[in-house]
């Protein structure tokens, strides 16, 4: 799911780095909106990082589960910083809901390095 390489990263993906613990941003804005970029055809690909406190809300609240699932049904790909998910104890949950729990930092620093799409909430 990740990029081995920054020229892997296409100019119509985009990356939405999801930092905030806020059921109702989660809901009406970083799922509202992933899932209808590629609805809509606004980006050929969506890769949704969550990082941070985001990883807890993700872990604990079903009804963000299950808008993440329908977002994965039209094509939203999710993924997880692993440094955030050890300290939070998430590491687990997150993995068992089928998301890549993967090392961030340096990819994220190459996406905007790199003047790819990356948006943060």
């Amino acid at each position: 799911m990740s990029f081995e390489n920054i020229n892997e990263v296409s100019d119509r993906h985009l990356h939405i780095v999801w930092t905030n613990s806020d059921p109702d941003t989660a809901l009406n804005m970083v799922l509202m909106y992933a899932t209808n970029a590629l609805l809509n055809e606004w980006w050929d690909k969506v890769t949704v990082i969550i990082w941070g406190a985001s990883q807890k809300l993700v872990a604990e609240d079903e009804a963000v589960r299950f808008e993440m699932q329908n977002a994965q049904d039209v094509g939203v790909e999710f993924t997880a910083c692993i440094s955030c998910a050890n300290n939070l104890g998430t590491t687990q949950a997150l993995e068992a809901d089928g998301i890549e729990v993967i090392r961030w930092g340096q990819k994220l620093s190459l996406l905007l390095q790199n003047g790819k799409h990356v948006i943060t909430i």
